[in-house]
């Protein structure tokens, strides 16, 4: 089992600067960004994901899958009509970059050049743990950098940048050490909040 951990540029949920790719929906899903790592894993691999730099906030790990099963864009359209891409109350959303013919959808921003490599490998996740409330995301913020020192061994970095660049691998121990550390966060949350 093998796993990755990167940063999504510009995404931050917890302000308001959506994740489109991976969806932690109702059923967790990638199929538009990183194609790179979505052609090496194999079902059974980790994938986490962790917001983009924002100013004046804390980058967070949003949260983490295991890959279930690897489809083809075709597919993804026919299976998941609701992660198509589209206009939703003004913002961008869907993670499946082909229309209805199976050709580049306008709304998908990425060169042509690379669009057959990206429509290759859509993922379907599973067993899902990711922070979408307030006070998961804050207590997220506080212990991200500290997680990632621990689990990657640089106790002297001073952002996330410092310690896996725009991705890192992993390997079991740091698979389980990240699912728990984010089971934490939402547990203890979940303690606070109810006081």
């Amino acid at each position: 089992m093998k796993g990755y951990v990167f940063v999504s540029p510009g995404s931050d949920p917890g302000i308001g600067k959506s994740l489109t790719d991976p969806i932690f929906g109702k059923m967790t899903t990638m199929g538009a960004c990183r194609p790179d790592l979505r052609r090496l894993v194999r079902p059974g691999d980790h994938l986490f994901v962790i917001s983009g730099s924002a100013k004046g906030v804390s980058q967070y790990i949003i949260g983490g899958f295991a890959v279930d099963e690897k489809i083809d864009a075709l597919a993804a359209h026919t299976r998941f009509p609701e992660y198509r891409l589209k206009i939703k109350d003004g913002t961008k959303e869907g993670n499946i970059i082909i229309d209805e013919s199976g050709r580049h959808h306008p709304l998908d921003h990425h060169p042509e050049s690379n669009f057959e490599r990206r429509i290759q490998n859509y993922i379907i996740g599973r067993d899902p743990v990711f922070l979408d409330k307030p006070h998961e995301i804050l207590l997220g913020r506080e212990r991200t950098l500290e997680v990632l020192r621990s689990i990657f061994d640089k106790p002297g970095a001073k952002r996330v940048r410092e310690v896996i660049g725009r991705n890192s691998g992993l390997d079991e121990k740091q698979i389980d050490q990240l699912l728990k550390a984010l089971e934490e966060i939402k547990a203890e949350a979940a303690r606070v909040q109810s006081r």
